[in-house]
């Protein structure tokens, strides 16, 4: 399980950039290509054998590389390649896996975007994905065939919190010769899919890492030859598809990057202690940290206790029109927004069936257990969570969230 002796904070902390005048931040490089003093440098260049030499902000960049290596050291893999948003690192990675006639085994409860992109665009590539119960190993092994390439699943799924054994999935990947890819946008620092097995650790940074819902971003953490092969000229996906993060952007992640075991640290704290008290309460949570969630102990030996279970946890309150009212009122409160995404430092808070996972037809949303009156919430840095708990139990009586619940 879990190296505890891998703490990817201190990583983070022991990377140490000069700017270009002795700037404690590296210099932004604000160019979209990049001179050579000689002809050959350009053509080695292009052949990827001039190391530190740039060519076109679309292979790399400065600052794009400062980022990458700080996400690397994050995830404790050889190399990264970051990108202009969580599905532009996805999207290349399945890509670049397969071929038509490949197959992917994928987790049923994933974002809807990435659902949306293995189920409707792959097969125009004949690149079929069949969708399982990720939690059951007998039923991942059961869907590989000869043609599977990619075992895919995220750490914590998104949005009803299933945990992924990922030491497990990754014996089954190796036993069958195929990549297991996770997605580890909601758990950073708390887990390192890398060091349980993992090929290919994917974030979306717009979440978490970056943490002001002020960009878009994503990263691919993997091998040096595998972000090698992305960055090829000739046949890399992420050169080809071209989903390029602007200079400016990676400086600004960076930044937040190194705050993130802080924030990290305060997000569990507070959505422990109310998923904690919710459940007292009566109402159906479903957090990794409850000792009433499926994959609890799994979860323990997983994750770097420092960093503990995460910001996320979700609240079944009976219907979609509950759900409705009891989200424009906390709002209304000032208790956090009616907003998709996750990891800001206000609580954000939706109703995945018809937000982030609408992608999902109706019949597999209840299939998978996602219910109309599912709310996800990120919990935010609030200083007195004691305080929030309060003013969000007098929304929930406001409305009979609570005494509905406690009654049935």
């Amino acid at each position: 399980m879990q190296n505890n002796q891998f703490n990817p904070a201190d990583h983070i902390q022991d990377l140490q950039y000069f700017g270009e005048f002795g700037g404690v931040n590296p210099s932004i490089s604000d160019s979209s290509t990049y001179t050579f003093l000689s002809a050959k440098t350009m053509f080695d260049t292009f052949e990827g054998n001039a190391e530190g030499c740039y060519l076109y902000s679309r292979h790399s960049s400065p600052m794009n590389l400062y980022l990458g290596e700080a996400l690397a050291a994050m995830e404790g893999t050889e190399s990264a390649n970051v990108a202009a948003s969580g599905m532009g690192a996805i999207t290349p990675v399945l890509m670049q896996l397969c071929a038509a006639g490949d197959e992917i085994v994928s987790s049923r409860t994933i974002y809807g975007g990435t659902y949306a992109f293995m189920k409707n665009m792959l097969p125009k590539w004949n690149i079929k994905t069949n969708f399982v119960d990720i939690t059951k190993l007998d039923v991942v092994e059961a869907a590989i065939t000869n043609n599977t390439k990619v075992l895919y699943c995220e750490t914590v799924s998104n949005p009803l919190l299933e945990v992924a054994d990922i030491e497990s999935l990754a014996k089954l990947a190796k036993k069958h010769n195929i990549k297991l890819v996770v997605d580890n946008t909601f758990s950073p620092l708390s887990v390192a899919p890398a060091k349980l097995g993992a090929d290919v650790v994917i974030h979306s940074l717009t979440k978490f890492i970056n943490g002001s819902s002020d960009t878009v971003g994503g990263v691919i953490c993997a091998s040096q030859e595998f972000i090698n092969d992305l960055k090829n000229v000739n046949n890399g996906a992420s050169m080809l598809l071209g989903p390029t993060m602007d200079s400016l952007r990676s400086a600004s992640i960076l930044k937040n990057l190194r705050t993130l075991h802080i924030r990290m640290k305060q997000h569990s704290h507070n959505a422990s202690y109310l998923a904690e008290k919710f459940e007292k309460d009566g109402l159906k949570v479903v957090y990794p940290g409850l000792k009433s969630h499926p994959s609890h102990e799994i979860y323990s030996k997983m994750i770097n206790n420092e960093y503990g279970f995460g910001g996320m946890m979700t609240i079944d309150v009976g219907s979609l029109d509950k759900a409705n009212e009891l989200m424009e009122l906390m709002q209304n409160r000032n208790l956090g927004y009616l907003a998709v995404s996750l990891g800001f430092y206000k609580t954000l808070f939706s109703a995945p069936g018809t937000s982030t996972s609408s992608e999902i037809p109706l019949d597999e949303q209840k299939e998978m257990g996602l219910t109309d009156g599912l709310i996800r919430f990120s919990i935010g840095l609030d200083n007195d969570i004691e305080r929030t708990y309060q003013m969000m139990k007098a929304c929930m009586k406001e409305i009979g969230v609570l005494k509905e619940l406690q009654e049935v």
